[in-house]
């Protein structure tokens, strides 16, 4: 009896934590540093920003110039986030989610993990290092 117990309260507590939320992570005009130190063009960045979330299984639509929708689907999981950008900075907002938990203000935790990834490929990429 005593081991079955043992076995419900590790299976409850992994289940737990697999299910964490967080606030959702907003990437806010992070600056597009470049290796050369000049800006680079609107059309350089859309295809650095477009390389970088491919190379991490995110699909990624160019609403307009400056604008970037990307999608990622995940086993059951999908978000979307707008990517807003200029020639000196990029900024990542939540649009959109399915199976994630999201209340308005909280998210599944692997969100964060997601959208940190994507935003540190954006950075090796235009820096040159993808």
């Amino acid at each position: 009896m005593l081991n079955k117990n043992i076995i419900l309260l590790i299976l409850v507590s992994i289940f737990i934590i697999g299910c964490r939320t967080a606030p959702v992570m907003t990437i806010t005009d992070a600056p597009i540093n470049t290796e050369s130190g000049k800006a680079p063009s609107l059309s350089a960045v859309t295809h650095d920003i477009v390389q970088a979330g491919i190379a991490l299984g995110w699909q990624m639509e160019k609403v307009q110039p400056g604008h970037i929708i990307g999608t990622l689907n995940l086993r059951k999981h999908m978000v979307q986030v707008d990517i807003n950008y200029s020639q000196s900075k990029y900024s990542i907002f939540y649009k959109d989610s399915h199976e994630m938990r999201y209340d308005g203000t909280n998210i599944h935790a692997n969100y964060n993990s997601w959208v940190q990834n994507l935003d540190k490929k954006i950075s090796a990429y235009a820096y040159g290092n993808n």
